[in-house]
């Protein structure tokens, strides 16, 4: 054992599960805010964040993979009273007080004083019939760019066919869910198909098209109704088919069946709506502890509901949770908190305030955040944005979005480096690289059977 990891263990541990907003925004506030003799380890299967609402920017070639990222080792102050663990946590011992991680170096234990669930939630491939074999998730950044070399692949394969029915089904692109990933989706599609067609000769301007799924009668409905009516006429202006009340009732190989009995043709479907619970909520909820709508109920300052008592101290808990993972109430108009970011980083900059006063044995504060705006982009040079009671759409709500992500990405390279892409993608077409992640040992090996 070397004389850091000896001292770690000799200290008191907040122990974060999450590398996500919530995890990172928590991790990083309290690294020189704990009293000596405390520390905080930050556990995540990922050694790095992603910026969600960027990913479709990832599809559309807006960006580059690596820029919706950041890693995490690089967002903690290598100085603080941090440390971090890449690990997926697969069990927790609440008697204990450990949690049992799988590392790189085989499974951990790794105890806690006090413990703060920030994970996030997995895309729920079960909410529609036949999605989980036929329909693409937007979640991770391998999604991202698993949808992005479809769409490459579905355009050269649309120049080497010659029926003209299956051309037509090659190149219609359905994605349903009209939220903020799917409105920002079908956007980014639409350019990245207008953009790139010019690199593939064979295939007509009228073959490549999208068409946007939305079961309810406005777009985005955590808008104003007049901010769902811009994003929809936003995008049937790049050629985007804008359905409302268009429900998918099941995902077929070669399109989608809607339950009016209606029918798509598609050989590509996008799905953005449905999430399920992570394993370890349903584990917990299996010990007795309260879920609702598979998060973890919790009380006002952001202890879980029903933990038992942490005898440390007065006003220890000993188990908290934030972020999707959560049931948060909101003391700033009642209610409950959304699953966004903005909320997210508003609950761990609490819970830091929050576990620096129970470790203190002082009183806690309850969560209370007003949203201070909501905004999502409908293609290139284009967006609808709520600030307070500004509404804007088009340039500006654009150029609005990305100045916020902008601020966002940690360090001063990070931001840099996606300013001169951003800046780069407003010139210069869109990249239409397909990445194969081929290595040398496979050069030679059979190519997988064509797609359907």
């Amino acid at each position: 054992m070397n004389e850091t990891t000896r001292q770690m263990r000799q200290m008191r541990q907040i122990v974060v599960v999450g590398g996500g907003f919530a995890g990172t925004t928590l991790a990083r506030a309290l690294q020189h805010r704990l009293p000596a003799g405390w520390s905080v380890v930050l556990v995540s299967e990922e050694s790095y964040t992603t910026f969600n609402p960027m990913l479709a920017e990832v599809v559309g070639a807006s960006v580059f993979p690596e820029h919706v990222v950041a890693p995490i080792r690089q967002m903690l102050a290598p100085d603080g009273a941090c440390r971090f663990v890449m690990g997926r946590v697969i069990a927790i011992d609440r008697a204990a007080r450990t949690v049992r991680a799988e590392t790189l170096a085989g499974v951990q234990a790794i105890g806690y004083d006090h413990l703060v669930l920030a994970f996030g939630t997995r895309a729920n491939l079960a909410l529609l019939p036949g999605s989980a074999e036929h329909a693409l998730p937007l979640k991770l950044v391998g999604d991202a760019l698993n949808i992005r070399n479809r769409v490459l692949q579905r355009l050269a394969r649309i120049e080497l066919e010659h029926d003209a029915a299956l051309r037509r089904r090659l190149g219609h692109f359905v994605v349903i869910g009209g939220g903020f990933s799917g409105v920002e989706l079908a956007g980014e599609l639409a350019d990245v198909l207008k953009s790139a067609r010019r690199w593939y000769p064979r295939v007509q301007a009228h073959e490549p098209r999208v068409t946007l799924l939305h079961d309810g009668m406005q777009l985005l409905p955590e808008l104003p109704a007049s901010l769902g009516a811009a994003a929809a006429a936003s995008l049937r202006a790049r050629g985007v088919d804008v359905r409302l009340g268009a429900k998918a009732r099941a995902v077929r190989a070669d399109g989608v069946d809607l339950s009016d009995g209606g029918a798509l043709d598609s050989a590509t479907v996008i799905c953005t709506i449905g999430t399920r619970p992570n394993p370890l909520v349903e584990q917990l909820g299996r010990e007795g502890l309260p879920l609702e709508r598979g998060r973890l109920k919790v009380l006002p300052d952001l202890a879980v509901a029903g933990a038992p008592g942490e005898p440390g101290g007065p006003g220890e808990r000993g188990l908290w949770a934030l972020g999707d993972c959560a049931l948060v109430p909101n003391a700033a108009g009642g209610g409950l908190s959304p699953p966004t970011a903005q909320f997210a980083v508003a609950q761990a900059q609490l819970l830091a305030h929050n576990l620096v006063e129970a470790i203190a044995g002082r009183p806690t504060r309850a969560f209370a955040h007003r949203s201070r705006g909501l905004m999502a982009t409908t293609g290139h040079l284009k967006g609808v944005a709520l600030i307070g009671r500004l509404r804007l759409a088009g340039l500006p709500a654009w150029l609005l979005w990305r100045a916020f992500y902008l601020l966002r990405m940690p360090t001063l390279g990070r931001k840099l480096r996606l300013w001169v892409e951003w800046t780069w993608a407003m010139v210069f077409a869109a990249d239409i690289t397909h990445l194969r992640f081929t290595g040398t040992h496979e050069v030679d090996a059979p190519r997988a059977p064509a797609l359907p």
